[in-house]
C-alpha cells in the first residue's frame, strides 16, 4: 500500500511538471508559449520599470536624508519654538518676540518681508529648515546637499554671495529666492516637503 502511495505521488507530481513545460516551452521544445511571452512581458513592461525606479529613488532619498554630516561642531542657541495654526491652517510663529537676530533664525525671520513674505510664514520655514539642516549653516548631505537650505548641489547659492559655503546669511537668502520662484511661499514648500520628504 505504501509503495503504491509513494509512486502515485511521484506520477502526479510528474505529469504536473510535463504540463507546466508544455504551457512555457510548447509542445515542440523551447518555442515559448504566447501566454507565458504575455505574462513575462506584463512583468518586465514600462509600468514595472518606471515603478522600480521610483522605489529606488525613494530607498537613496530616504538614506541620504539620513546621512548628513557637520563639518564643525553646532553651538544651539536656544530651542526651537512650536508652531500653532492660523485660521488658514498654516502654522505661525507663537505669541512673543521673534527669534534672537543674531542666529540663522533671526536672520530668515528678518528676511521673510524682503521675499514679499509676511513674518506668519515663519513657522513653515521654521519646521521645514529644522527638519532639512537644523538651520546648520554648515550641514551635509551624502547626495550633495548643503547649508540651512541643503541646496543641491551647494554651489547653486554661490548665485547669492562668495560666502555661500560659510555664511548663514547668503544661504538663508538664496533659499527664500529658491522658495519663491518654486513654490511661491514657505508655507506652500513645506506642504510640499510634508508630502515628498524634500522640497
Amino acid at each position: 500500500m505504501g509503495v503504491f502511495l509513494v509512486t502515485a505521488v511521484i506520477a502526479t507530481v510528474t505529469v504536473c511538471a510535463a504540463a507546466f513545460a508544455v504551457i512555457v516551452y510548447g509542445p515542440a521544445g523551447p518555442s515559448p508559449d504566447p501566454l507565458a511571452v504575455a505574462v513575462a512581458q506584463g512583468v518586465t513592461g514600462k509600468s514595472a520599470t518606471l515603478l522600480m525606479h521610483e522605489r529606488q529613488q525613494i530607498i537613496l532619498e530616504d538614506a541620504d536624508s539620513q546621512k548628513f554630516t557637520v563639518a564643525s561642531t553646532p553651538t544651539i542657541t536656544g530651542t526651537p519654538a512650536q508652531a500653532t495654526t492660523g485660521d488658514n491652517g498654516a502654522p505661525l510663529v507663537p505669541d512673543g518676540p521673534p527669534p534672537d537676530p543674531s542666529t540663522a533664525k533671526g536672520i530668515a525671520y528678518s528676511l521673510l518681508p524682503s521675499f514679499g513674505f509676511s513674518t506668519d510664514q515663519f513657522g513653515c520655514l521654521d519646521l521645514m529648515w529644522t527638519n532639512e539642516s537644523d538651520w546648520m549653516w554648515n550641514a551635509e548631505n551624502a547626495s550633495g546637499a548643503y547649508g540651512i537650505p541643503q541646496a543641491l548641489p551647494g554651489d547653486k547659492m554661490a548665485s547669492a554671495g562668495p560666502d555661500w559655503q560659510t555664511d548663514p546669511t547668503t544661504q538663508i537668502k538664496w533659499g527664500l529666492g529658491y522658495i519663491k520662484s518654486v513654490y511661491g511661499t514657505p508655507c506652500n514648500a513645506w506642504a510640499f516637503w510634508q508630502a515628498h520628504g524634500w522640497y
